[in-house]
């Protein structure tokens, strides 16, 4: 009940939102990767990485899986935030930049404003790594991807955010994501998995690694049929490049130096109907 006393105490706008960091695995969140395997991604070595399913509790005290991340407490970004994507909807916004306690051993189990441990920082960024360092704090599941409040709220946290350029958050990405929303509002089902290529040589504060590229994948399903897309950005020209999830996977191989990257792993291949059931075949 402790977290149903929390969200009493707090406003209707903000509350706390909760999530939970899972050893190796996405078990309590597969609903965010078309209930099959998440990607196939090894990270490079040195690298380490731990997958979230982000939550929050309600108010009947309740836990709700509202998306699932993948973070790179090396880096201190996320790899990717992979999310059903559901009709947008005009919602408030608010930005509490919640932090993840577990990374850093507190016990607390909840995503928090800030953690109570002697060594919270050390595996994740907090919001004073983002002071003057002239990045934005980047939404991978972004606000405008979400259709109630609560989703809303779990997309402002650290472990979903990176340094990102203002002027392409601000522009050329944000234009993108208004694209996305007219691309897949028409799907019977749409999935997403946004992430960040880093670059390894810049990191403010000498903590936070920015960002180098940012990417997308969809997968819709309309008329018992997948097709997918892929975008990566910014190019060579400070825009986002459309093309196909393979040749997406491809260019992500070269930026993450290893060996492959499936975001939507499957055997059947794109643009054929769903013979047996919607749910065995992916996006490729």
């Amino acid at each position: 009940m402790r977290h149903l006393v929390f969200l009493l105490l707090l406003s209707s706008v903000c509350f706390f939102a909760l999530s939970e960091v899972v050893d190796n695995n996405f078990k309590e969140c597969k609903e965010f990767f078309l209930n099959t395997a998440p990607p196939d991604f090894t990270p490079p070595w040195g690298v380490s990485v731990k997958p979230i399913c982000q939550c929050i509790w309600d108010d009947i005290d309740q836990q709700i899986f509202l998306y699932a991340t993948l973070y790179s407490t090396t880096w201190k970004i996320p790899v990717y935030s992979a999310y059903v994507f559901r009709e947008s909807k005009s919602i408030g916004r608010c930005d509490p930049w919640y932090i993840e306690p577990q990374l850093d051993g507190d016990t607390e189990p909840c995503m928090r404003p800030k953690g109570y441990g002697t060594n919270i920082g050390t595996n994740q960024a907090v919001n004073r790594d983002y002071e003057k360092s002239g990045y934005d704090k980047g939404h991978l599941y972004p606000v405008l991807h979400t259709d109630n409040h609560l989703s809303m709220l779990a997309t402002s946290t650290l472990t979903n955010a990176a340094p990102q350029n203002p002027d392409f958050n601000r522009n050329a990405w944000l234009r993108h994501e208004e694209a996305v929303i007219k691309d897949l509002n028409s799907c019977d089902e749409a999935y997403v998995v946004t992430g960040v290529v880093p670059d390894t040589k810049t990191t403010p504060n000498k903590k936070v690694t920015v960002s180098k590229y940012y990417w997308r994948a969809t997968c819709c399903l309309k008329n018992s049929q997948y097709t997918g897309k892929g975008y990566y950005g910014p190019d060579n020209n400070g825009k986002v490049e459309e093309l196909t999830i393979k040749d997406l996977q491809n260019k992500l191989s070269g930026f993450y130096q290893i060996q492959k990257i499936e975001i939507f792993p499957s055997i059947p291949p794109l643009n054929q109907p769903a013979k047996i059931t919607k749910t065995t075949y992916t996006c490729n």
